[in-house]
Protein backbone atom coordinates (compact mmCIF):
# COMPACT_ATOMS: atom_id res chain seq x y z
CA UNK A 1 0.00 0.00 0.00
CA UNK A 2 1.32 3.23 -1.42
CA UNK A 3 2.24 6.10 1.37
CA UNK A 4 -0.74 8.77 2.28
CA UNK A 5 1.81 11.62 1.60
CA UNK A 6 2.93 10.08 -1.47
CA UNK A 7 -0.18 9.38 -2.93
CA UNK A 8 -1.02 13.31 -2.20
CA UNK A 9 2.21 14.24 -4.46
CA UNK A 10 1.36 11.67 -7.10
CA UNK A 11 -2.24 12.91 -7.20
CA UNK A 12 -1.06 16.76 -7.79
CA UNK A 13 1.48 15.43 -10.83
CA UNK A 14 -1.71 13.84 -12.42
CA UNK A 15 -4.15 16.74 -12.10
CA UNK A 16 -0.60 18.63 -13.87
CA UNK A 17 -0.53 16.79 -16.35
CA UNK A 18 -4.85 17.47 -17.43
CA UNK A 19 -7.30 15.72 -14.30
CA UNK A 20 -8.38 13.45 -17.55
CA UNK A 21 -11.91 15.20 -18.09
CA UNK A 22 -13.52 14.12 -14.69
CA UNK A 23 -16.72 15.42 -15.66
CA UNK A 24 -17.66 13.03 -18.87
CA UNK A 25 -15.63 11.07 -21.39
CA UNK A 26 -12.17 10.17 -19.46
CA UNK A 27 -12.48 8.86 -15.84
CA UNK A 28 -15.19 5.86 -16.20
CA UNK A 29 -17.20 4.06 -13.23
CA UNK A 30 -14.79 1.34 -11.33
CA UNK A 31 -15.52 -2.42 -11.84
CA UNK A 32 -18.85 -1.91 -10.14
CA UNK A 33 -18.97 -5.52 -8.66
CA UNK A 34 -20.23 -6.10 -4.68
CA UNK A 35 -22.05 -9.32 -3.57
CA UNK A 36 -25.35 -9.02 -3.11
CA UNK A 37 -27.01 -8.55 0.33
CA UNK A 38 -30.55 -8.38 2.23
CA UNK A 39 -31.55 -5.84 4.93
CA UNK A 40 -29.56 -5.85 8.85
CA UNK A 41 -29.59 -3.54 10.32
CA UNK A 42 -29.43 -1.30 7.20
CA UNK A 43 -33.12 -1.05 6.31
CA UNK A 44 -34.07 1.03 2.86
CA UNK A 45 -35.03 4.38 3.43
CA UNK A 46 -38.35 5.79 2.23
CA UNK A 47 -36.51 7.29 -0.85
CA UNK A 48 -38.41 8.70 -4.19
CA UNK A 49 -38.69 6.47 -7.71
CA UNK A 50 -34.67 6.80 -8.90
CA UNK A 51 -33.35 7.48 -6.32
CA UNK A 52 -29.60 7.48 -6.74
CA UNK A 53 -25.70 8.56 -5.42
CA UNK A 54 -22.32 8.10 -7.01
CA UNK A 55 -19.79 7.13 -4.63
CA UNK A 56 -16.08 7.57 -5.52
CA UNK A 57 -13.05 6.34 -3.51
CA UNK A 58 -9.07 7.12 -4.23
CA UNK A 59 -6.91 3.80 -5.49
CA UNK A 60 -4.93 2.27 -2.58
CA UNK A 61 -6.33 -0.78 -0.52
CA UNK A 62 -7.62 1.49 2.36
CA UNK A 63 -9.70 3.35 0.36
CA UNK A 64 -10.89 0.53 -1.88
CA UNK A 65 -12.24 -1.45 1.04
CA UNK A 66 -14.18 1.39 2.20
CA UNK A 67 -15.59 2.67 -1.27
CA UNK A 68 -17.32 -0.92 -1.22
CA UNK A 69 -18.09 -0.87 2.20
CA UNK A 70 -19.90 2.87 1.36
CA UNK A 71 -21.62 1.03 -2.13
CA UNK A 72 -22.97 -1.76 -0.15
CA UNK A 73 -24.60 0.65 2.66
CA UNK A 74 -25.84 2.58 -0.40
CA UNK A 75 -27.47 -0.04 -1.87
CA UNK A 76 -28.87 -1.83 0.94
CA UNK A 77 -30.74 1.65 2.00
CA UNK A 78 -32.30 1.27 -1.67
CA UNK A 79 -30.16 3.48 -3.56
CA UNK A 80 -29.40 3.11 -7.45
CA UNK A 81 -25.81 3.09 -7.19
CA UNK A 82 -22.92 4.28 -9.50
CA UNK A 83 -19.73 3.42 -8.46
CA UNK A 84 -16.68 5.09 -9.37
CA UNK A 85 -14.23 4.03 -6.75
CA UNK A 86 -10.85 3.34 -7.75
CA UNK A 87 -9.71 6.81 -8.96
CA UNK A 88 -5.81 7.41 -9.23
CA UNK A 89 -5.16 9.77 -6.85
CA UNK A 90 -6.47 12.53 -3.99
CA UNK A 91 -6.79 15.45 -5.94
CA UNK A 92 -8.94 13.88 -8.96
CA UNK A 93 -11.62 11.93 -6.50
CA UNK A 94 -11.53 15.44 -4.21
CA UNK A 95 -12.15 16.90 -7.42
CA UNK A 96 -15.46 14.91 -7.88
CA UNK A 97 -16.99 15.59 -5.45
CA UNK A 98 -15.97 19.52 -5.96
CA UNK A 99 -17.21 19.31 -9.10
CA UNK A 100 -21.03 17.55 -8.26
CA UNK A 101 -20.06 14.16 -10.03
CA UNK A 102 -19.62 12.08 -6.74
CA UNK A 103 -22.13 12.31 -4.23
CA UNK A 104 -20.09 10.67 -1.41
CA UNK A 105 -16.66 10.00 -0.41
CA UNK A 106 -14.30 8.52 2.53
CA UNK A 107 -11.57 11.09 3.23
CA UNK A 108 -8.94 11.72 5.73
CA UNK A 109 -9.13 14.70 8.21
CA UNK A 110 -5.38 15.79 7.75
CA UNK A 111 -5.15 15.36 3.92
CA UNK A 112 -8.78 17.58 3.74
CA UNK A 113 -6.70 20.26 6.08
CA UNK A 114 -3.38 20.22 4.34
CA UNK A 115 -3.91 19.69 0.87
CA UNK A 116 -7.23 21.09 -0.10
CA UNK A 117 -8.00 23.73 2.19
CA UNK A 118 -4.42 24.84 2.25
CA UNK A 119 -3.36 24.94 5.67
CA UNK A 120 0.29 25.24 6.65
CA UNK A 121 -0.01 22.87 9.57
CA UNK A 122 -1.67 20.23 10.91
CA UNK A 123 -3.61 19.86 14.39
CA UNK A 124 -3.04 17.13 16.20
CA UNK A 125 -5.95 16.96 18.24
CA UNK A 126 -8.79 13.97 16.26
CA UNK A 127 -11.60 16.54 17.72
CA UNK A 128 -9.91 19.40 16.94
CA UNK A 129 -8.72 18.90 13.95
CA UNK A 130 -12.08 17.62 12.48
CA UNK A 131 -14.38 20.35 13.68
CA UNK A 132 -11.66 22.53 11.77
CA UNK A 133 -12.10 20.57 8.56
CA UNK A 134 -15.66 20.20 8.96
CA UNK A 135 -16.44 23.64 9.57
CA UNK A 136 -14.23 25.02 6.73
CA UNK A 137 -15.19 22.56 3.75
CA UNK A 138 -18.75 23.38 4.52
CA UNK A 139 -18.31 26.43 2.18
CA UNK A 140 -17.48 23.87 -0.47
CA UNK A 141 -20.57 22.81 -0.31
CA UNK A 142 -19.30 19.61 1.58
CA UNK A 143 -20.71 17.92 4.53
CA UNK A 144 -18.49 15.84 6.91
CA UNK A 145 -20.39 13.26 9.05
CA UNK A 146 -18.58 12.42 12.38
CA UNK A 147 -15.05 10.86 12.03
CA UNK A 148 -14.10 7.14 12.40
CA UNK A 149 -11.64 5.72 15.27
CA UNK A 150 -9.37 5.56 12.62
CA UNK A 151 -6.66 7.56 12.45
CA UNK A 152 -4.06 6.99 9.12
CA UNK A 153 -0.96 9.02 10.56
CA UNK A 154 2.31 8.56 10.83
CA UNK A 155 4.13 6.70 13.97
CA UNK A 156 7.02 4.66 15.15
CA UNK A 157 7.24 0.76 16.04
CA UNK A 158 8.99 -1.43 17.44
CA UNK A 159 9.15 -5.55 16.68
CA UNK A 160 7.88 -7.80 19.50
CA UNK A 161 11.10 -9.56 19.97
CA UNK A 162 12.93 -6.04 20.90
CA UNK A 163 10.42 -4.29 23.33
CA UNK A 164 11.40 -6.84 26.86
CA UNK A 165 15.41 -5.59 26.00
CA UNK A 166 14.06 -1.96 25.96
CA UNK A 167 12.14 -1.91 28.80
CA UNK A 168 8.75 -2.92 27.76
CA UNK A 169 8.46 0.48 25.59
CA UNK A 170 5.36 1.95 24.78
CA UNK A 171 5.68 5.59 24.31
CA UNK A 172 7.59 7.57 21.74
CA UNK A 173 8.79 9.65 24.74
CA UNK A 174 10.49 6.68 26.02
CA UNK A 175 13.18 6.74 23.47
CA UNK A 176 15.12 9.58 25.42
CA UNK A 177 15.61 7.30 28.60
CA UNK A 178 17.26 4.90 25.95
CA UNK A 179 21.04 4.61 25.74
CA UNK A 180 21.65 6.08 22.94
CA UNK A 181 22.80 2.95 20.91
CA UNK A 182 19.59 1.62 21.24
CA UNK A 183 17.97 5.10 19.33
CA UNK A 184 18.11 3.60 15.80
CA UNK A 185 15.45 4.26 13.51
CA UNK A 186 14.52 3.12 10.41
CA UNK A 187 12.77 5.29 7.98
CA UNK A 188 11.82 6.49 4.39
CA UNK A 189 13.56 9.21 1.96
CA UNK A 190 10.20 11.27 2.31
CA UNK A 191 9.46 10.78 6.27
CA UNK A 192 13.49 11.76 6.47
CA UNK A 193 12.92 15.22 5.25
CA UNK A 194 9.26 16.62 6.12
CA UNK A 195 9.04 19.08 8.26
CA UNK A 196 6.58 17.05 10.07
CA UNK A 197 9.13 14.21 9.42
CA UNK A 198 11.77 12.51 11.91
CA UNK A 199 14.25 15.32 12.63
CA UNK A 200 11.56 18.08 14.15
CA UNK A 201 9.72 15.08 15.90
CA UNK A 202 12.73 13.95 17.49
CA UNK A 203 13.37 17.73 18.45
CA UNK A 204 9.63 17.51 19.93
CA UNK A 205 10.41 14.43 21.91
CA UNK A 206 13.49 16.33 23.70
CA UNK A 207 16.52 14.66 21.21
CA UNK A 208 18.58 15.88 18.59
CA UNK A 209 19.25 14.37 14.99
CA UNK A 210 23.42 14.20 14.38
CA UNK A 211 24.17 14.79 17.87
CA UNK A 212 26.18 11.90 19.24
CA UNK A 213 25.14 12.19 22.08
CA UNK A 214 21.58 11.91 21.16
CA UNK A 215 20.97 10.81 17.59
CA UNK A 216 23.93 10.15 15.78
CA UNK A 217 23.70 10.40 12.06
CA UNK A 218 24.75 6.46 11.71
CA UNK A 219 21.89 5.94 14.12
CA UNK A 220 19.15 6.61 11.01
CA UNK A 221 18.92 4.25 7.91
CA UNK A 222 16.93 5.57 5.13
CA UNK A 223 14.93 2.58 3.02
CA UNK A 224 12.88 2.51 0.13
CA UNK A 225 9.06 2.85 0.11
CA UNK A 226 8.01 -0.27 1.89
CA UNK A 227 10.86 -2.15 2.77
CA UNK A 228 11.33 -0.08 6.34
CA UNK A 229 8.75 -2.95 7.74
CA UNK A 230 10.95 -5.58 7.05
CA UNK A 231 14.12 -3.94 8.04
CA UNK A 232 12.37 -3.20 11.40
CA UNK A 233 11.15 -6.71 11.68
CA UNK A 234 14.55 -8.24 11.08
CA UNK A 235 16.18 -5.71 14.09
CA UNK A 236 18.17 -3.58 11.37
CA UNK A 237 16.68 -1.29 13.54
CA UNK A 238 14.76 -0.79 16.59
CA UNK A 239 11.93 1.96 15.65
CA UNK A 240 10.46 1.90 12.05
CA UNK A 241 8.43 4.26 10.89
CA UNK A 242 5.05 3.05 9.88
CA UNK A 243 1.11 4.10 8.93
CA UNK A 244 -0.92 2.97 11.55
CA UNK A 245 -3.44 1.32 9.30
CA UNK A 246 -0.83 -1.14 7.47
CA UNK A 247 -1.90 -4.69 7.78
CA UNK A 248 2.11 -5.62 8.04
CA UNK A 249 1.86 -3.94 11.72
CA UNK A 250 0.21 -6.89 12.93
CA UNK A 251 1.71 -9.51 10.54
CA UNK A 252 4.91 -8.97 11.44
CA UNK A 253 4.72 -8.60 14.74
CA UNK A 254 5.02 -4.90 15.39
CA UNK A 255 3.91 -2.60 18.45
CA UNK A 256 2.53 1.27 17.35
CA UNK A 257 4.31 3.63 19.99
CA UNK A 258 1.96 5.86 21.52
CA UNK A 259 2.36 9.06 20.44
CA UNK A 260 1.93 11.01 23.83
CA UNK A 261 3.40 14.58 22.96
CA UNK A 262 0.70 14.11 20.45
CA UNK A 263 3.20 15.18 17.35
CA UNK A 264 1.95 13.63 14.41
CA UNK A 265 -1.52 16.08 12.78
CA UNK A 266 -4.82 13.30 12.76
CA UNK A 267 -5.93 11.81 9.82
CA UNK A 268 -8.98 10.19 11.24
CA UNK A 269 -11.19 9.53 8.22
CA UNK A 270 -15.00 10.05 7.91
CA UNK A 271 -17.84 9.66 5.10
CA UNK A 272 -18.07 12.74 3.10
CA UNK A 273 -20.78 14.00 1.39
CA UNK A 274 -21.92 16.52 -1.26
CA UNK A 275 -24.50 18.97 1.61
CA UNK A 276 -27.48 19.07 -1.30
CA UNK A 277 -27.32 15.61 -1.27
CA UNK A 278 -27.50 15.10 2.22
CA UNK A 279 -30.29 17.52 2.58
CA UNK A 280 -32.29 15.32 -0.04
CA UNK A 281 -31.51 12.29 1.73
CA UNK A 282 -31.18 12.90 5.47
CA UNK A 283 -31.34 9.41 6.36
CA UNK A 284 -27.81 8.85 5.19
CA UNK A 285 -26.21 10.69 7.91
CA UNK A 286 -28.03 7.66 10.38
CA UNK A 287 -26.49 5.02 8.06
CA UNK A 288 -22.74 6.22 7.89
CA UNK A 289 -22.93 7.27 11.54
CA UNK A 290 -23.70 3.71 12.34
CA UNK A 291 -20.83 2.28 10.34
CA UNK A 292 -18.01 4.65 11.12
CA UNK A 293 -17.66 3.27 15.15
CA UNK A 294 -16.43 0.17 13.27
CA UNK A 295 -14.35 1.64 11.42
CA UNK A 296 -10.99 1.14 13.65
CA UNK A 297 -7.03 1.27 12.92
CA UNK A 298 -7.24 -2.56 14.17
CA UNK A 299 -10.01 -3.32 12.19
CA UNK A 300 -8.50 -1.85 8.98
CA UNK A 301 -5.51 -3.60 9.59
CA UNK A 302 -6.63 -7.16 9.56
CA UNK A 303 -8.74 -5.85 6.05
CA UNK A 304 -6.22 -3.95 4.67
CA UNK A 305 -3.59 -7.17 4.92
CA UNK A 306 -6.24 -9.54 3.26
CA UNK A 307 -6.53 -7.72 0.31
CA UNK A 308 -2.30 -7.08 0.08
CA UNK A 309 -1.16 -10.11 1.69
CA UNK A 310 -4.13 -12.54 0.99
CA UNK A 311 -5.32 -11.58 -2.10
CA UNK A 312 -8.77 -10.81 -1.82
CA UNK A 313 -10.96 -8.77 -3.36
CA UNK A 314 -11.80 -5.17 -1.80
CA UNK A 315 -15.55 -6.20 -2.67
CA UNK A 316 -15.50 -9.16 -0.20
CA UNK A 317 -13.73 -8.09 2.41
CA UNK A 318 -15.48 -5.24 2.59
CA UNK A 319 -18.77 -7.30 2.16
CA UNK A 320 -17.51 -9.63 5.17
CA UNK A 321 -17.22 -6.63 7.08
CA UNK A 322 -20.59 -5.38 6.67
CA UNK A 323 -22.50 -8.62 7.43
CA UNK A 324 -19.74 -9.66 10.50
CA UNK A 325 -21.36 -6.60 11.93
CA UNK A 326 -24.71 -6.99 10.95
CA UNK A 327 -25.18 -3.68 8.48
CA UNK A 328 -26.95 -6.27 6.56
CA UNK A 329 -27.40 -10.42 5.45
CA UNK A 330 -26.43 -12.45 3.15
CA UNK A 331 -28.93 -12.22 0.20
CA UNK A 332 -30.65 -15.76 -0.28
Amino acid sequence: MTTLRTRIITATALVGAGLLALTGCGLKPATAYVPAVGAGSIKPLDLPSGAALTITSKNFTEQLILGKIAVIAAKAAGFAVTDMTNVPGTVPARKLMTSGVADMTWEYTGTAWLTFLGAAKGIPDRQGQYLAVRDADAKNGLAWLKPAPLNNTYALAVRDEARSKLGDITSLSQIAKLPVADRTFCVESEFNSRSDGLTPMLKAYGLKRGDDASVPDGNVKVFDTGAVYTAADRGTCNFGEVYTTDGRINKLGLTVLKDDKAFFPAYNVAAVFKSSTLKEYPGLAGIFDRISPRITETTLRKLNLRVDDGGEEPAAVAYDFMVKNGFVTAAG
